[in-house]
């Protein structure tokens, strides 16, 4: 029989002998092994001429020639070379946390505006007093489901301080308000671990909840299987997540609609975000903060690490908001794509309206996804060490993009229309790209080569070396990454003037 179709006829080819197109690829790789002294500003015109990174380009051709063995035998080497290179391999644990992440003392307690919209806390003070909710002190796992599923508004679940292991998902049954939320916390950090050895942790469908000073951590024999640290869904308004640590998931804290209900105006600040592993999340996605369709979420100061997909399309981002909603705020967080072998594998996006679109659109708050975001603000933010962009805009509309800055990462993306930004007074690695997407307004924005601009920047020692010009302030973003006021005349990127933040490690 030769009747084979045309896909079986190209695997056969692809696999004795090379294809027009990776021997285009192939050509190519040769010519950079012979102009390897160049190869770097070679690679920047090709990309900048396919308004992609240089960092994409290397991927796509490594890609195409796999399963070429001669070809990958010739031209995989100098690729690797080239790669460290262009994207700077930073070997860097044990970086300063700059004042972000989880704190290790309490905050103050939590404060609602009059419609009910948590307030960030613009530092992250110790409080004078502690809540005086009344109090139910919980000491097993088994009371502390109990505990959950019998909570009443204005109760305080205290944990006392151990260890716990958590086979069940911790389902909510009822729901709090703005004068009586419903607590669930330690009296300070450090003192109570939770281990979750199921899919999901806390799964939260009813409003004002809030969960903090927890160290919690999925200890699923298969990293698939540790999904959510928190699953966020349908009526739960008004939730707030801070000064936790939060490692070994896949979407740490996941936020979604269900029966046309939408959990609104929740907060996440000073929490901990991380893996110690590249996760193997047998195709299931990989974004420690994954937000669909919900309005008014705030992300603000948190430390996300080490968020690599090692499997499947190996793509993944260390926070965005998609589905149709509209006025989320991404501000003054730290995120830190990997902290070391940066040009390993996969596609790691530091921040994002759109993420890679949701699918089915039916699933999106306006059923359609006419854009995945809008109205949204990504400010005062520090992002380093991604394979990708540092800040991503995929068909959302109206996004402020603003006092940004990006160390090591290949900068700012807007993509597929109907994307609209302002991008405004960032300091930035990489490029300013718009790909086939809508209108964008670049203002005040500063290329420059990070090395050369602060004391050691892949170790996030941000001493100035060369300051830029000051540029003018924006109502938008009246403070910096480390809550100083910003003056009318301030620096580009998150960083207002030369008063370093403060530093120490997590």
């Amino acid at each position: 029989m030769k009747n084979p179709s045309g896909q079986e006829k190209g695997q056969k080819r692809g696999r004795s002998k090379w294809t027009w197109p990776a021997l285009g690829v192939g050509i190519g790789a040769l010519g950079l092994v012979v102009v390897l002294l160049n190869a770097v500003a070679i690679v920047n015109r090709l990309a900048e001429s396919a308004n992609r990174s240089p960092a994409e380009l290397i991927r796509y051709a490594k890609h195409r020639m796999q399963g070429h063995t001669n070809l990958e035998a010739l031209a995989l080497g100098p690729l690797n070379s080239l790669q460290d290179r262009i994207v700077r391999s930073a070997n860097a644990p044990g970086l300063p946390d700059l004042g972000k992440g989880q704190r290790r003392y309490p905050l103050a307690p939590v404060r609602y505006s009059q419609v009910g919209q948590p307030l960030e806390e613009t530092a992250a003070a110790a409080p004078d007093t502690l809540p005086s909710n009344r109090a139910v002190l919980v000491q097993s796992a088994e009371e502390l489901a109990r505990a959950i599923s019998g909570a009443v508004a204005g109760q305080t679940l205290l944990l006392a301080p151990g260890h716990y292991t958590i086979r069940q998902k911790l389902n909510t049954r009822s729901g709090g308000s703005r004068e009586q939320p419903i607590t669930v916390r330690a009296a300070a950090p450090d003192q109570v671990t939770l281990e979750f050895d199921t899919e999901e942790g806390f799964v939260v469908y009813h409003p004002f909840w809030i969960f903090e000073n927890l160290t919690i951590r999925g200890v699923c024999a298969r990293q698939k299987n540790c999904e959510h640290a928190f699953h966020v869904v349908g009526d739960a308004r008004n939730i707030v997540i801070r000064n936790n640590l939060v490692e070994e998931f896949n979407a740490h804290i996941k936020v979604n609609g269900l029966d046309d209900k939408w959990p609104d105006g929740g907060l996440v600040q000073f929490n901990t975000l991380t893996n110690s592993t590249a996760r193997e999340t047998e195709g299931r996605p990989m974004t420690p903060i994954d937000l669909v369709g919900a309005d008014r979420w705030v992300y603000a100061d948190n430390l996300i690490s080490n968020f690599v997909k090692a499997d499947g399309n190996q793509i993944s981002y260390g926070a965005f908001m998609k589905g149709a909603g509209h006025g989320g705020r991404i501000e003054r967080n730290l995120v830190i794509c990997t902290p070391s072998d940066v040009a390993q594998p996969g596609a790691r996006i530091g921040l994002s309206f759109g993420g890679g679109g949701t699918f089915p659109a039916a699933v999106c708050r306006d059923k359609q996804c006419v854009f995945e975001h809008k109205d949204g603000l990504i400010a005062n933010n520090i992002v380093l060490d991604c394979m990708d962009e540092g800040v991503d805009i995929n068909r959302s509309v109206g996004a402020l993009v603003a006092h940004n800055t990006l160390i090591n990462t290949a900068g700012v993306a807007m993509r597929r229309g109907p994307a609209s930004a302002r991008v405004y007074g960032n300091l930035l690695e990489g490029g300013l790209r718009n790909r086939d997407a809508g209108p964008w307004k670049l203002e005040m924005n500063e290329l420059v080569t990070m090395p050369a601009t602060f004391e050691d920047a892949d170790r996030l020692s941000l001493n100035w070396k060369k300051t830029p010009d000051r540029i003018p302030s924006i109502l938008a973003v009246p403070h910096d990454f480390c809550g100083h006021t910003r003056a009318d005349g301030t620096l580009p990127g998150a960083l207002a003037d030369t008063t370093p933040c403060p530093t120490g490690t997590p």
